[in-house]
């Protein structure tokens, strides 16, 4: 309850007659204070989880516990204020495009970095980790400020979806193709939002979208079709970790189906997820998907059966309009309280975790935004994490003859080109940043502002122009992150996709701007600023230089400066395998990955293979070491150990990518799959020897007729390169029984 505080007048007469409000104002306060001190067993934090759960559900009605299905699980009348739901992909999202504040309130600022795609092209787990830190302590200020109290602690991140086709039109918001690259850096994601208090959670990593969910067009009815080795070993085994290793208690479920059975009640909840990996905390629809079960999957006749279907699979809490369902459901005896009460138990277990049932002074993140320190995304320490996560983000894919890095003082003039060049364009589940710095911007903060001709909008003429008076040019091109259309599911480029909308082609409409200006200058750089693979097999073969970056990040522009001129030396790797046109790949229904999709399966050439990224330094493979010929199948890892060399002349990062594979394998596995990565930076001249742990878990396959995971005795084979094409270095060790 909120009671606005007038100030009154200092005539006598004038006190006297509030006295008689202020006692009623004492009084409500008092009844409230009363109220909030009974001492109930769910508020005694020392007790176990459990008990207090049940006590909880006990004292609560059925009306609450309906409330408590949505994404709001406050009880006003127990004292108890839930934790709703939040957007934080790359960020925490209170505005952006779709406004993801409360409707009808004022938008909070919140630090901004690269889109997933941008942050997997990192290989950094903990930049990503501190990415999660910082989003769950700006998330905790929003949410405990007395001054903005909005949003909530369960963050819808990170995606864990898999990057299977590069057509999809939402592959902006996964970190990659790769289960071992995307567990890994999904683990960190979700270590970083919820802490490493033994107790207590910043905030709670809910996963998204459980599960096998990269289709777009049909999304609503389609069934994703693929074999129990696949579930575990690709689709569901970045959740796995993510849970598993990252302690994540928390997911969304999928607008599509799995092998026929809509996943939003799909036994895979109760058999796999709770029962194998101990998920018992919050299983939630994806928006609309309750009412799909009957509009588009035609799973139910009606709502009442679709909600009892909804809450008998484990999920407890609804992103949908679902109450007179459910009360419909329970009015028919389809549901019972008690069914209500076995679900709502993963909510309030997840409350708990968070603090919300317990005195603030035993919670340790009770204090943000409450200690009266500033808003933590004005930080020297969150703004330099944003910048260096849109470093690091930066691939290089080409560059001849040393045409990058520029050197500055030596240019006359720069022409910066193309619709892209000024603007940092924020996606569907973007925050508002604090501020922005676009790719113009940063160039003219290197060069000086007199010496950069800008030639915007995609203006033929004008771009000619500008590029046959300077002596380099940077096209700046790409997609728009929702299609350039304020309609929702419109994407007129057949080249863009967004949520909604596959893409229809690999192809890059813009690309003939690109030829143009090369026309004009030869000394034309492309910047592809993209949410996705783009097939610019013509700019690979003319143009001297590439670089890929996504959007989003705040910092977007200084640190693409600080890449082209030299300041940074890029060495980030894609993340998917970037074919040359969409005549490479299958069917965009086919989920059987082995019929062509990913690195693990491509048939043919790529244009750039999964881990490429090149760098302005040059390292030397030296030797790489394995611990022992063989290990016991009992052990729990072994010791890979690179010897690298930076053999350039200048500071670089190379990202030392093993890969394994078995060649006296009884099961279906890929020629190589990646195992262990590790960042590295060498100063020039400098080697070291970096080891790289491979757990045997890690190698194991899943047995359909055991059911479980099997570390296989035999031959390993590993492989360590710069990218999945770019094998340096090769070893081997046994696996004995």
């Amino acid at each position: 309850m909120n009671f606005r505080i007038y100030s009154f007048s200092n005539n006598y007469f004038g006190r006297l007659r509030v006295i008689p409000y202020l006692l009623i104002l004492i009084g409500i306060f008092s009844l409230l204070n009363a109220s909030a001190q009974t001492s109930y067993p769910f508020q005694n934090a020392d007790l176990d989880m459990e008990t207090r759960v049940d006590d909880l559900l006990s004292r609560m009605t059925l009306e609450e516990k309906v409330s408590a299905l949505s994404t709001d699980p406050s009880v006003p009348r127990l004292g108890i204020k839930g934790a709703p739901h939040i957007e934080g992909y790359h960020g925490v999202a209170m505005g952006g495009p779709a406004n993801w504040a409360p409707k009808g309130d004022e938008r909070v600022p919140t630090t901004q970095f690269p889109q997933a795609y941008g942050m997997g092209a990192t290989w950094n787990p903990e930049l990503i980790r501190k990415a999660g830190e910082i989003e769950s302590i700006e998330a905790r200020y929003i949410f405990q400020n007395p001054e903005i109290s909005k949003g909530g602690l369960v963050v819808r991140a990170p995606n864990a979806d898999l990057g299977r086709d590069p057509r999809w039109g939402r592959t902006e918001e996964v970190l990659g193709e790769d289960p071992f690259l995307v567990g890994t850096l999904s683990t960190a994601f979700t270590k970083g939002l919820q802490g490493d208090d033994e107790k207590y959670w910043r905030t709670a990593s809910l996963l998204k979208h459980f599960l096998a969910n990269s289709n777009e067009n049909t999304r609503d009815s389609s069934s994703s079709n693929f074999d129990t080795q696949l579930f575990y070993e690709y689709y569901g085994a970045t959740f796995r970790r993510a849970i598993l290793e990252g302690g994540s208690n928390a997911y969304m479920t999928a607008y599509n189906a799995v092998n026929g059975v809509p996943a939003h009640i799909h036994p895979m909840h109760k058999e796999i997820s709770m029962a194998r990996w101990g998920v018992n905390g919050i299983i939630c629809t994806d928006g609309g998907g309750y009412t799909l079960l009957v509009r588009a999957h035609k799973a139910y006749d009606d709502y009442y059966r679709a909600a009892e279907g909804v809450i008998k699979a484990g999920l407890n809490q609804f992103l949908d309009n679902y109450r007179e369902g459910v009360w419909g459901a329970l009015a028919h005896g389809y549901l019972a309280e008690e069914d209500l009460d076995e679900v709502l138990k993963g909510v309030y277990r997840v409350m708990i975790k968070l603090g919300q049932l317990d005195p603030q002074d035993k919670v340790p993140y009770a204090s943000i935004g409450r200690d009266g320190k500033p808003a933590p995304w004005t930080s020297p320490e969150h703004q330099e994490a944003a910048l260096q996560m849109a470093r690091e983000s930066v691939v290089l894919l080409k560059n001849e003859k040393q045409t990058l890095p520029l050197a500055g003082d030596e240019l006359g003039k720069v022409a910066v080109i193309g619709h892209l060049a000024d603007t940092i364009l924020l996606d569907w589940y973007s925050g508002m940043p604090p501020f922005m710095s676009t790719p113009l911007d940063g160039i003219k903060e290197k060069m000086g502002a007199d010496k950069v001709l800008f030639a915007p909008d995609n203006d033929y003429n004008a771009a000619v122009e500008a590029a046959s008076q300077a002596d380099v040019a940077i096209v700046v091109l790409g997609n728009h992150p929702y299609c350039d259309s304020e309609r929702w599911g419109d994407c007129p480029d057949p080249g863009m996709g967004r949520e909604a909308v596959d893409r229809k082609t690999l192809r890059l409409t813009d690309e003939w701007l690109a030829q143009r200006v090369f026309e004009a200058n030869p000394n034309t750089i492309l910047v592809l600023q993209s949410s996705f693979p783009y097939g610019i097999n013509w700019s690979q073969e003319n143009l001297p230089a590439i670089v890929h970056i996504t959007h989003n990040g705040q910092s977007t522009g200084t640190a693409l400066a600080d890449v082209l001129f030299g300041d940074y030396n890029p060495g980030g790797k894609l993340t998917q395998t970037w074919p040359k046109s969409e005549e490479q790949l299958p069917d965009m229904m086919e989920y059987d990955i082995r019929k062509g999709h990913t690195y693990m399966y491509f048939n043919g050439e790529p244009l750039y293979p999964f881990g490429f990224g090149l760098s302005y330094t040059s390292f030397e493979w030296v030797d790489m070491e394995i611990t022992g010929s063989s290990v016991k199948s009992n052990e729990e890892e072994v010791i890979v150990t690179v010897k690298l060399k930076n053999v350039g002349q200048v500071k670089g990062d190379e990202v030392i990518q093993l890969y394994a594979s078995f060649p006296e394998t009884s099961s279906r596995r890929p020629d190589k799959a990646l195992k262990g990565f590790k960042r590295v930076t060498l100063e020039p001249g400098e080697s070291k020897n970096v080891q790289i742990p491979v757990k045997l878990d890690d190698l194991a396959y899943y047995d359909t007729e055991k059911e479980r995971f099997v570390i296989e005795p035999g031959t390993v084979k590993v492989l360590a390169g710069a990218s999945s094409a770019d094998i340096q270095l090769k070893g081997q060790f046994v696996i004995e029984e």
